[in-house]
């Protein structure tokens, strides 16, 4: 445990060369190394040695633990009980461990969880959009994990939290620094009511390349990543990038074809990505066999619920005046006393009424008839 605290402060987070070395000498030998301030281990330049071992010797696992008990939070390493496996599917850049903020496992939440990402400067529609997946997916047990920031980020946690369901947030600095600040107050309520996740040990500050790392961690966390708004060069189609990587589902919310935000995801589905519209059918491909979702179809009209002849007799007549039954039976294909009996039956439903000789449209016909239909 001491010696991954230390290494956390050492090694940036997803350094494949210090990952091998862990793997291959062990945590007490790297850690050894790197006090003592020796030759360099393999793969390591003369430079970037001496600036590891100057991290070093101001490293202190013990203080970061007491900074981290004082933050409400613990330290999770690989071969524990609360250690989530699929993280493992990482390789090298597996984190060495992870500061977590908040009561629940994080192994059991995690293996059931979905990623819900995208534009920080997001639309109206991207906010809204992000905030229903996320409520839905929460109502119907699933964890929403996302990254804390503005726009789409905070939107998911919102939407989790506002159905009563589960949510966590994995940060790219030390969990007891809320980043953003103006998500202070978010991200307290995460922890108090879910799960704040960060490789970077306390006081830690967030930069541009520990963003983009983070979101490895995001991706191989959940069992699938949906992206909602993201432009050409979104940091939320990294998390995507690394979740197909991974051979997690990846999962893209169209939106305009014009709007410039949603340009990243339509390249997404123009790939192996897969469309989806709301928490039902991100269900469909993240959960178990059998959880499907609704079928999809229009309005039933109540010309639907007649036979089809009678529909067709009904369709024979005009849509302004009136025809004879003889006329009508033409246009329906039938014969005269087939359509005369079929026009008496739709009188007694309210959608003919006769005129002398001739059969003709009520207005209760015309709104069944156009129900379906566009004005235009």
């Amino acid at each position: 445990m001491l010696g991954r605290v230390f290494l956390a402060r050492v090694l940036e987070p997803g350094d494949e060369v210090g990952g091998r070395w862990v793997r291959e000498r062990g945590v007490v030998e790297v850690v050894r190394r790197l006090r003592e301030g020796g030759r360099a281990l393999p793969g390591a330049s003369e430079k970037r040695w001496a600036g590891l071992c100057a991290r070093a010797v101001k490293a202190d696992p013990q203080r970061d633990l007491a900074a981290a008990r004082s933050a409400g939070a613990r330290f999770v390493i690989p071969g524990t009980a609360e250690w989530p496996g699929q993280l493992d599917d990482l390789g090298d850049a597996r984190p060495l461990g992870l500061w977590v903020r908040g009561g629940p496992s994080l192994r059991m939440w995690a293996l059931r969880s979905v990623a819900v990402v995208g534009a920080r400067a997001c639309t109206e529609y991207g906010a809204h959009m992000a905030a229903t997946l996320a409520a839905g997916l929460a109502e119907r047990g699933w964890v929403v994990v996302s990254g804390g920031a503005y726009g789409v980020d905070g939107a998911a946690h919102r939407g989790a939290l506002g159905a009563g369901g589960a949510t966590a947030a994995v940060l790219a600095c030390g969990v007891d620094r809320p980043y953003p600040p103006g998500h202070t107050a978010l991200i307290t309520r995460i922890a108090e009511q879910g799960l704040v996740v960060g490789e970077l040990p306390p006081g830690d500050h967030p930069t541009p390349s520990r963003f983009v790392l983070r979101n490895r961690v995001i991706a191989a966390l959940t069992r699938g990543t949906v992206v909602v708004e993201a432009a050409y060069r979104s940091g939320s189609l990294v998390t995507a990038r690394a979740a197909r990587r991974l051979g997690r589902h990846v999962m893209g919310v169209p939106g305009p074809a014009t709007s410039a935000l949603s340009a990243g995801v339509h390249e997404l589905l123009r790939g192996d990505a897969v469309l989806v519209g709301d928490a039902a059918e991100v269900v469909e491909l993240v959960g178990a066999m059998g959880e499907l979702p609704p079928e999809r179809r229009g309005p039933v009209l109540p010309t639907d619920l007649l036979e089809p002849r009678t529909r067709r007799t009904l369709a024979g007549l005009p849509g302004r005046g009136t025809a004879t039954a003889a006329e009508v039976a033409r246009s329906a294909q039938t014969t005269e006393d087939d359509a005369t009996a079929r026009l008496y039956e739709l009188r007694a439903l309210g959608y003919v009424e006769r005129h002398g000789d001739g059969w003709k449209l009520t207005r209760q016909a015309m709104i069944s008839i156009r129900g379906g239909r566009s004005p235009c």
